[in-house]
C-alpha cells in the first residue's frame, strides 16, 4: 500500500484540526501516533489493511 504525500499533509491537518479545537488531548494523539508507527512495522499491517480492503468491497 502507497501512502502519498497528499494523504499524508490531509492526515496530517485533520490531526492538528483535532487537536487544536480540542477534540483529541495531546497524550490521546501521542497514544496513537506510536500505535501506529509501531504497527506499521509490523506484519499485522498486511493483515489490517487486508481487514480493511475486505470491509471497502462489502460496503461498495
Amino acid at each position: 500500500m502507497i501512502v502519498t504525500l497528499s494523504a499524508v499533509a490531509l492526515l496530517g491537518v485533520l490531526t492538528f484540526a483535532l487537536l487544536r479545537g480540542r477534540y483529541v488531548g495531546p497524550l490521546s494523539a501521542l497514544v496513537l501516533f506510536l500505535f501506529g508507527f509501531f504497527t506499521a512495522d509490523t506484519d499485522a499491517v498486511r493483515a489490517i489493511c487486508r481487514a480493511l480492503a475486505d470491509a471497502a468491497h462489502h460496503i461498495a
